[in-house]
């Protein structure tokens, strides 16, 4: 799977089914929503992530773009939970690549992958979610395995 950075249009809030705020699509097209990401120390870092949904915006990603702004990123929900390969391919920009249990804890982190490469990028166990952030933000906010991800599904 690949990935782009995203050029994001100004945000507003619109309710969801259940209550929770949803934001307009992305200039991608894609759903955004909020996440959370809470770290062991208690600290919550808050982003936009896009939705990654369907195979072809899985397939997709983030590719193609050239910079991704540090409260953005992509989420992609995996059902069922599986063991997860990314890879790099058409991606322009490093991102940190966070994959995610169905308990919505992280797994593991792969920090700052090598742009345009095909090297597989992999879970250690099955995950329920890939979140990507850009490159260097999860050393720099102090993200590490077992922290919490939470987001509007």
């Amino acid at each position: 799977m690949l990935t782009l950075p995203l050029a994001v249009s100004a945000a507003a809030c619109q309710p969801s089914q259940n209550g929770e705020p949803r934001l307009e699509r992305s200039a991608a097209g894609l759903e955004q929503v909020p996440l959370t990401v809470r770290t062991a120390g208690g600290q919550e870092h808050r982003f936009t992530v896009e939705v990654a949904r369907t195979p072809e915006e899985q397939a997709q990603g983030l590719m193609n773009r050239a910079s991704l702004a540090p409260d953005r990123g992509m989420i992609f929900p995996l059902e069922p939970p599986r063991m997860a390969s990314f890879w790099m391919k058409n991606t322009l920009i490093p991102l940190d690549i966070i994959f995610v249990r169905g308990d919505g804890t992280i797994a593991n982190i792969a920090e700052n992958t090598v742009p345009l490469s095909l090297d597989p990028v992999l879970s250690v166990e099955e995950v329920a979610a890939v979140l990507e952030l850009a490159g260097g933000r999860t050393a720099e906010l102090g993200i590490k395995a077992g922290d919490r991800v939470t987001w509007v599904r």
